[in-house]
Order: structure tokens, then sequence, then C-alpha cells
């Protein structure tokens, strides 16, 4: 990994995300397969200039759909790693707010 931004691929913007940060102050980011949870803290650290307290890591598998007309898997979506970052108390991130 050369950069910050290298770790830190976008923000998973979902329901559920949305919800946690709100509710339990955590927020959801698509990351480097090769990533781990220092180097999560270090660029949300970074980049954001907050205090991170936790990180949790999920490598989400992939998923399969059908196709229709001859009912064969196919693997649609590839899997990713996800990482969940929680701040400390009181702390947002800019970019999970809503329109004010």
């Amino acid at each position: 990994m050369n950069t910050v931004y290298d770790i830190l691929r976008r923000p998973l913007v979902t329901e559920k995300s949305s919800y946690q940060s709100g509710k339990a102050n955590q927020y959801s980011f698509i990351v480097a397969d090769s990533a781990t949870r220092t180097q999560v803290k270090d660029a949300v650290e970074t980049l954001y200039d907050v205090k991170v307290e936790r990180v949790n890591i999920i490598n989400t598998p992939a998923k399969r759909g059908r196709r229709l007309r001859s009912r064969r898997l196919l693997i649609r979506k590839s899997g990713f790693k996800k990482a969940i970052v929680t701040l400390a108390e009181g702390q947002t991130l800019p970019i999970f707010e809503g329109v004010q």
C-alpha cells in the first residue's frame, strides 16, 4: 500500500450503514483486499481528522445470480472487503450526513 487513498476505496452507503451511522456512530467503507485493521484506522484518522475507537473487517463473499433463459448460475458481483469503523463519542463524518 502506498497511500491512504489506496486503502479506502469508497464509503458503503446502504440502509443498514445509514442506521449505524446515526445510532451507533459506525461507518462502513469498502477497503483494499490486503488492508489490515491498523492501516484502515490510520487512513480514516488522517483523511477525516477523527478519533477511531474500533475497526471490524468483514470479507463479503461473491453474490451469485441466475440467468433467466438457461437457469445457469452466474457470479454477478465479486466479493470485497468491508471495514466498519467506530468513531469516538460525538464525532461524525461529513460524507454520511444527509442533505442540509
